[in-house]
């Protein structure tokens, strides 16, 4: 990891790929991860962690399923939310969105549990493949 500043907007300048997060630093044993996301991104859900989002650029709606039922939020730039640990959700943004992500290291990108993965994702990793 770099000891230097790191201008976000150079970092999402480097890549094209949507839903395919990159890491731009460690804070402990957390990864600071970067993405362009712009349609839906699947159900899941990260039984162990929170996910947090800030929006840099565009506007993300994230669907959640919870106790009392089905709700989304709408994230405009410069918003935050956290999305408790156990809460199933499905982020999506219809007009595209760059956005940044604290979880812990090694966090997969499609959860713990999930609906299926579409063919252009990794199952795995959870990252876009290169198509």
């Amino acid at each position: 990891m770099s000891n230097e500043p790191i201008p976000l907007s150079k970092a999402l300048a480097s890549f094209d790929a949507l839903w395919s997060p990159r890491i731009v630093t460690r804070v402990n044993d957390y990864d600071v991860r970067i993405a362009k996301v712009e349609g839906e991104h699947i159900w899941h859900v990260h039984d162990d962690t929170d996910e947090f989002f800030l929006v840099l650029d565009g506007e993300l709606h994230i669907s959640l399923r919870e106790p009392d039922g089905e709700r989304t939020v709408l994230l405009p730039q410069g918003a935050v939310f956290t999305v408790r640990r156990g809460t199933e959700h499905k982020p999506y943004a219809p007009s595209g969105a760059a956005i940044l992500m604290f979880e812990p290291a090694g966090t997969p990108t499609v959860g713990d549990r999930h609906d299926e993965i579409p063919d252009h994702v990794d199952s795995t990793t959870g990252h876009a493949l290169n198509t």
